[in-house]
């Protein structure tokens, strides 16, 4: 059954005139015609009363009533259709990284979805080794994270980055410095995320340049629980500045002596032959812009 032939059919029914549906429809009156006789015939059933003034028969009536909806569904669903075909609709899996997921990401995200309310995005949170397993096997469609340990089928695009600054304690003997070198902290305990985490391995980079990790030590695992540690005087902090808006309370923040410390984030997805849909192609480019993408990318 051709529902272009049943929405025919329900004109006829509301204008109750060939003429008039012809008109309505750009189409001949005989086209209108042989259409309700396919349409008839097709059904077994008569469907209209034919004279000057076209009426439904109780078989006509009945097929009106049940088939409105069904009409409604398929406007409905082309409707969808064709969001999904512009890439209006869909459903994207977002792997992401802290702090990104809490601190940068929840006001972008309101903006797109506000722009493409169709669209359903997840979020997988995790650190970049994991958000990179999980997008080689397809569990994510691209991620937000810090510059993996690329393979060939990966794609990283850098959009910004995190500065550190110093948290510690108010009563820190270090407190009264405008500034704090890498070498001044390893005098101190440092508190530390866990072996995995993108931000652990940065600062060990670091301070091998000033003669390794100080014996010293406490591991966290989370950066939220870390500060509130530095503010009981467990020890001092290197922390992404966007975590310390505000501080604890009970907490000082010092810029790093010298030259800044900073990681690159960008956008991780896999290679150009692994083609993205266009939902999440449209979620790319809008964060793309909304972080001040650059040019440059890495393979």
């Amino acid at each position: 059954m051709d529902v272009k032939v049943v929405k025919t059919f329900h004109l006829l029914a509301k204008y109750g005139s060939f003429i008039r549906v012809a008109e309505e429809t750009n189409y001949a009156q005989s086209t209108i015609t042989m259409q309700i006789q396919k349409l008839e015939a097709d059904l077994g059933v008569q469907l209209i009363e034919r004279g000057k003034k076209i009426r439904l028969t109780e078989a006509g009536r009945l097929f009106y009533e049940q088939s409105l909806h069904v009409i409604q569904s398929m406007e409905q669903l082309q409707a969808n259709l064709s969001d999904f075909r512009l890439g209006e609709a869909g459903h994207v899996r977002l792997g992401v990284t802290e702090p990104t997921a809490s601190y940068r990401l929840p006001t972008i995200l309101k903006r797109f979805i506000s722009r493409y309310p169709k669209i359903c995005v997840s979020l997988d949170i995790a650190n970049t080794p994991a958000l990179s397993e999980r997008l080689l096997r397809g569990d994510i469609d691209v991620a937000l994270c810090s510059a993996p340990d690329l393979g060939t089928e990966l794609y990283f695009e850098p959009l910004f980055k995190e500065e550190f600054a110093v948290l510690l304690p108010e009563d820190h003997p270090l407190a009264g410095k405008a500034a704090i070198s890498p070498e001044e902290i390893r005098g101190y305990r440092l508190l530390i995320t866990s072996a995995t985490c993108p931000y652990r391995r940065k600062l060990e980079v670091v301070l091998q340049g000033t003669g390794g990790i100080p014996i010293d030590t406490m591991e966290i695992g989370s950066m939220t629980a870390l500060k509130y540690y530095v503010a009981c005087g467990f020890g001092i902090a290197l922390v992404p500045k966007i975590v310390l808006d505000p501080a604890p309370q009970g907490t000082t923040v010092r810029a790093v002596d010298g030259n800044p410390i900073d990681m690159t984030f960008g956008m991780l997805s896999k290679t150009p032959e692994y083609p993205q849909s266009l939902a999440a192609a449209k979620l790319m480019s809008f964060l793309k812009e909304e972080l001040h993408a650059p040019s440059s990318m890495f393979m």
